[in-house]
């Protein structure tokens, strides 16, 4: 247990306000921050747990585009739907900000002028993409193309969602505008670079040197390869009319890059926290003593471990994190979850679906988080682990204490003639629990603090399975009144340590416990020192259902729910894209596309999507790396006949020559499929015309 109090300064990643909060979200981060710090607050922490709309992200003005209004109104509208959200889900955040605020705009403003005052950055004219049909410069997200990591065909600009890589839009295989469709030409402009390459010796030292060796692997290994591959000037300006406007003269019509902003609102919320309580707000991202924590998804590591360190000590005065406790994605029902394609379970449709049951969605996404692997989402176990877990384990024992204590001796916790061995022995582990919940918390494994929490249930409902005190009554009274009070004990203990992963069955518990009515309600630490949680002669309530079960029909309406979106996606890709940009016959007529026949395969070490294949293609044998290995095996494509785009420049993925393109195509269900030659007689090496 910690000696004394400690100062949290403890981040949850700014959720964009293009749409609503989903199940992935709430899975990767906000459910394990919120838990963290309900947990030190526990302790008696002091606690600063802030978060906020990211309102100036790309996906806004693409938002907007598409549903015919203006980002303001995007951004107003899902704000508003994200926060009251947070709210009835149980979120404690101290403060829960947005980026359009004025503090944010003037914080975020302050630092930039800080840093170009202090010469930290270098300001370039460069050639950037721009779409000459829609007259503007591409930002990020207006720009799709191949990864040049792991060839995931539809990567942003600035960041593939397939890998999680970050890198530069001029990176990209084949870009296209977004917007048009175009291939975007390269046009200057100017903008202002934050040197990472400087930096990079001491992110070695803070990092890879000093060996965070209680960070995740995932996080540390991210890290260490941004490294390990040289760091490069990130531009923190953009060409855009929707951002906060660049402080400085010779600016004009530029915007700070939302991920040189959106971090800095971490600061902002906690300043205006600080504004509406009468605290500083320094001590909390200034002092040494503070520990600093950032929440985030995978797809963040780098902006909150390369990036946002870099920002912070150029400026000079901040802290670092102390750890950034990363999450994999959650998937829903065997598929990614993808928000165009609505293919997701959204928070506030949750919370009107399945009212007054925020707890049971808290306990199985905590159960299935993806701590250190993607992991699957699928209502047959969230039902399984509410009527299997919350009602047969964990509320079964306190409806079975709670009734029979009201039975027996009308509510009142009897007090115990004497305690056999076997009640000091179950009490004795009922103290070991607070510690074992709390090394688990404290390295971030919060699945595993969890069944631990669940496992305090267990020894309860196995005590009174063992004891049989509905039997012992009839024949043994001063036994019964030992077992009742030691399972009082365990009820209690349940009430105190089940509050981070389950506020809202804590709170009814302890209602039923009649907490208000002792002369001082037990701690977290009490739990694991003291020998009496609640005392004889004190008075508990009525019983009533912690958990109720939830019925077949209810899980089919959600499936039948994803079935219609899957439908309506599938009517979607039928749809034919619109013609590209004409091109002349001599443009075609340079594409050499033979027929191939693969002759080996093997994954590429280290990627999921990957697979280097050696293919005959009648004029020679050569590699080419594709990223099919997610649709098929090595196995299944040895011996296909397929396209090939011959006379594509050699490009290196991940250290492998490609020396070509198979081209694939997808079914309406999203499938992969070959553009096989059907005719077996044709050869290898025959040309495609």
């Amino acid at each position: 247990m910690q000696n004394s109090p400690k100062r949290f300064t403890i981040t949850a990643a700014l959720p964009y306000t293009n749409g609503p909060v989903h199940i992935g979200h709430l899975a990767g981060v906000y459910v394990p921050a919120d838990i963290y710090s309900r947990f030190q607050r526990l302790q008696g922490n002091d606690v600063a747990f802030v978060c906020g709309s990211d309102e100036h992200g790309v996906p806004i003005t693409i938002k907007a585009k598409k549903e015919g209004i203006t980002p303001q109104q995007v951004v107003d509208k899902y704000h508003a739907i994200i926060k009251e959200s947070f709210q009835e889900f149980g979120i404690t955040f101290d403060n829960y900000s947005r980026t359009s605020e004025k503090i944010h705009h003037d914080t975020a403003s302050n630092f930039f002028k800080k840093l170009y005052d202090d010469g930290k950055f270098i300001e370039q004219t460069t050639e950037q993409f721009y779409d000459q049909e829609a007259n503007q410069f591409l930002a990020d997200r207006f720009i799709i193309g191949t990864c040049p990591k792991c060839g995931f065909v539809e990567s942003y600009g600035d960041q593939c969602e397939s890998c999680g890589t970050s890198h530069n839009a001029t990176d990209l295989i084949n870009p296209k505008s977004s917007i048009t469709g175009n291939t975007p030409a390269l046009k200057e402009t100017k903008h202002w670079f934050l040197p990472l390459d400087q930096y990079e010796s001491w992110l070695k030292e803070w990092i890879v040197k000093g060996h965070k060796k209680d960070w995740k692997s995932n996080v540390y290994g991210q890290c260490k390869s941004w490294i390990d591959d040289g760091l490069r000037p990130r531009a923190v300006t953009r060409d855009l009319d929707w951002g906060i406007p660049v402080p400085i003269e010779g600016a004009d019509n530029k915007v700070l890059y939302v991920w040189f902003d959106a971090p800095i609102g971490y600061i902002s919320a906690t300043k205006e926290w600080a504004e509406n309580i009468g605290k500083d707000w320094e001590p909390y991202w200034k002092d040494e003593d503070t520990k600093m924590l950032h929440f985030i998804g995978k797809d963040n590591i780098v902006f909150h471990c390369i990036i946002f360190p870099s920002m912070l000590k150029a400026e000079g005065s901040f802290i670092l994190p102390e750890n950034v406790p990363a999450n994999e994605f959650l998937n829903l029902e065997g598929n990614k979850i993808s928000t165009s394609k609505n293919w997701a379970v959204w928070l506030h449709e949750y919370l009107l679906d399945f009212p007054n049951q925020q707890d049971v969605l808290r306990y199985v996404l905590t159960a299935n988080a993806p701590e250190t692997k993607d992991n699957d989402f699928t209502w047959a176990d969230f039902q399984a682990r509410n009527n299997n877990e919350l009602v047969a384990i964990f509320g079964n024992f306190i409806n079975r204490v709670v009734v029979l204590t009201n039975k027996y001796y009308n509510g009142i916790v009897p007090k115990p003639p004497s305690l056999s061995e076997v009640d000091l022995k179950i009490l004795s582990e009922l103290k070991a629990y607070p510690n074992v919940i709390e090394s688990s918390l404290e390295r971030y494994r919060f699945r595993e603090a969890q069944a631990e929490l669940m496992n305090v249930a267990r020894l309860g409902n196995k005590y009174l399975a063992d004891e049989e005190p509905w039997k012992k009554i009839k024949t043994d009274e001063e036994r019964t009144k030992a077992i009742m009070y030691v399972s009082i004990q365990i009820a209690e203990a349940l009430a105190i340590l089940s509050e981070p992963f389950l506020p809202f069955t804590s709170t009814k518990l302890k209602t039923m416990l009649c907490h208000s009515e002792l002369n001082s309600e037990s701690t977290w630490k009490d739990v694991s020192t003291k020998d009496v949680l609640i005392p004889s002669s004190h008075r508990i309530g009525k019983g009533e259902l912690l958990f109720s079960k939830i019925e077949d029909k209810k899980v089919q309406q959600q499936l039948d729910k994803l079935e219609a979106t899957k439908k309506e996606n599938t009517v979607i890709n039928k749809n034919p894209e619109p013609q590209k940009q004409t091109i002349q016959f001599d443009d075609f007529s340079k594409l050499d596309m033979r027929v191939g026949t693969i002759l080996e395969a093997k994954k590429m070490a280290k990627t999921k999507k990957l697979l280097i294949l050696k293919v005959d293609t009648g004029i020679d044998v050569r590699t080419i790396v594709s990223g099919i290995a997610e649709s098929f095996s090595p196995e299944e494509v040895v011996g296909k006949k397929v396209t090939v785009l011959v006379n594509l420049a050699p490009r290196a993925l991940r250290g492998v020559d490609s020396e070509g393109m198979i081209l694939m195509t997808e079914t309406p269900d999203g499938k992969l499929v070959f553009l096989n030659p059907d005719d077996e007689k044709v050869y290898n090496g025959a040309p495609i015309s």
